[in-house]
């Protein structure tokens, strides 16, 4: 199981070497904020619908990617944690070229309903949030404030194997710190999963 793993992160850090879309850099403002997005329930959202008081936590995602089934077991309780320091979080599907397959959207609503999501999961069309905010791997998070200010990006923490041996809940520190006025301390760190499957044209 840890080769698997450890072929399948190398593989897809090898993938994601080979897109070459501009830098999103921290301090950075998100675009397409006003661009609806088709949810599991059949609603559309924007990053701006989805925002509250104190900013919005935004996470690439999929269906079957090893590291987001490592992960999101944990999704829950960060919606919860960014739900009590007034931050919005949504799951987006940016994985084109597997639409009509294991990330359709049919596939992505049975996925929501089996891991009880209870945050919006939105398809990414074409790719075009994915690769504005030069996201590279599923999970790959961006955080962002109330003016849509980029404040962090990288990994939800430090153990995607499991939950019991994180050691730097980086996300919920900087959800924390963000809530509370203050600088996030770590605001970068690698991002650790699946390539995305992006539409690059």
């Amino acid at each position: 199981m840890i080769l698997l793993v450890t072929l399948i992160f190398t593989a897809s850090l090898y993938a994601a070497a080979q897109v070459h879309l501009p830098d999103f850099k921290l301090g950075g403002k998100a675009v397409m904020t006003d661009v609806k997005m088709k949810d599991v329930s059949g609603k559309e959202y924007s990053l701006n619908d989805l925002k509250k008081a104190n900013g919005l936590v935004v996470i690439f995602s999929c269906n079957t990617c090893p590291f987001v089934k490592m992960w999101e077991g944990r999704y829950p309780e960060i919606k919860k944690w960014a739900d009590e320091h007034q931050v919005g979080m949504v799951l987006v599907n940016s994985n084109y070229q597997k639409r009509d397959g294991v990330d359709s959207f049919e596939a992505m609503k049975e996925h929501a309903k089996e891991h009880n999501y209870t945050m919006p999961y939105v398809v990414d069309k074409n790719s075009r949030l994915a690769n504005a905010f030069d996201a590279k791997t599923t999970p790959h998070v961006f955080l962002f404030d109330k003016d849509f200010t980029l404040v962090y990006k990288g990994a939800i923490d430090d153990s995607y194997q499991s939950a019991d041996n994180v050691k730097s809940p980086y996300l919920k520190n900087a959800i924390s710190q963000l809530a509370a006025g203050k600088m996030v301390a770590k605001n970068e760190t690698p991002p650790v999963g699946c390539s995305i499957k992006r539409k690059l044209d």
